[in-house]
């Protein structure tokens, strides 16, 4: 590997652009690129390596929701017989097992009006004046 230099053109991935592009080196640190500029969209970031940055999973929000399933159905996700409810539970959802309900005539929602946008003062008052 090859001196870097100020200046000096190198790959990384941007997280503007969400590619790796071609970036020039901004500042360095022992050395080593610290903070890059992308040479397509501007953008000034730390040098990641060519990698892009971990997913954002939340772990704690995913914990959370397993706790929820084991008090809903204990034994299922404790047990880690059914894993795939509690990875995905919309495709645990199965629609024959929900009856439609009857809804009566006449009691149902009301109809939705379409609101008018409200007139501008201003041109109110322009046409009021003769103006428009």
């Amino acid at each position: 590997m090859s001196e870097y230099r100020l200046g000096d053109i190198i790959d990384d991935y941007c997280v503007k652009c969400k590619r790796i592009m071609n970036h020039a080196v901004v500042s360095m640190l022992n050395g080593e690129p610290a903070k890059v500029r992308c040479r397509t969209c501007h953008n000034d970031h730390d040098y990641r390596h060519e990698q892009p940055p971990p997913p954002k999973v939340d772990t704690r929000k995913q914990a959370l929701f397993n706790e929820v399933l084991a008090k809903v159905a204990p034994g299922s996700v404790a047990d880690g017989a059914d894993a795939a409810v509690a990875a995905d539970p919309v495709d645990a959802f199965d629609a024959a097992d929900v009856e439609p309900e009857e809804i009566p005539e006449g009691d149902g929602v009301a109809p939705v009006e379409q609101a008018q946008p409200a007139k501008s003062k201003t041109k109110a008052k322009a046409r009021a004046k003769g103006r428009k």
